[in-house]
């Protein structure tokens, strides 16, 4: 069976939004004022994590104050999805805030499992990842 992959974006008020999609799952790009959210839904393993930095990437080159993942539609945080979101982290930092959402425990044990709770912002809900509280 061969994978499905698509890479689409659009230009919106001088912002760059965009989505990326494989089989198991999407990550979606917008920008919140001068906040960039990156939604992802699906599998954030192996297929999906390059989709994730691309975006990721290009979020940045918008100058965003603060970047934010949403992971609540995440059903499987493999160790690939895991790194991406070490490396974003490592590469907003100083300038830019990276804060994940993350509530689930399907996202959560993952992430406390391999301590990346000591290393990465997280928050439950979106509204409280968008305010920094």
């Amino acid at each position: 069976m061969a994978e499905t992959e698509s890479v689409s974006e659009s230009v919106s008020g001088g912002a760059q939004s965009g989505m990326a999609t494989t089989s198991a799952g999407t990550v979606a790009l917008e920008h919140r004022g001068r906040t960039a959210v990156l939604t992802v839904a699906g599998a954030l393993d192996l297929a999906l994590a390059p989709k994730l930095r691309q975006l990721v990437d290009r979020a940045l080159r918008q100058g965003p104050e603060l970047v934010v993942v949403d992971l609540t539609e995440v059903d499987f945080l493999a160790s690939a999805g895991m790194a991406t979101l070490v490396e974003a982290n490592r590469l907003c930092r100083p300038a830019v805030g990276l804060h994940v959402v993350a509530a689930s425990r399907r996202t959560m044990r993952p992430l406390e499992l391999t301590r990346l709770t000591d290393e990465l912002v997280v928050f439950p809900v979106l509204s409280a990842a968008l305010v920094g509280r």
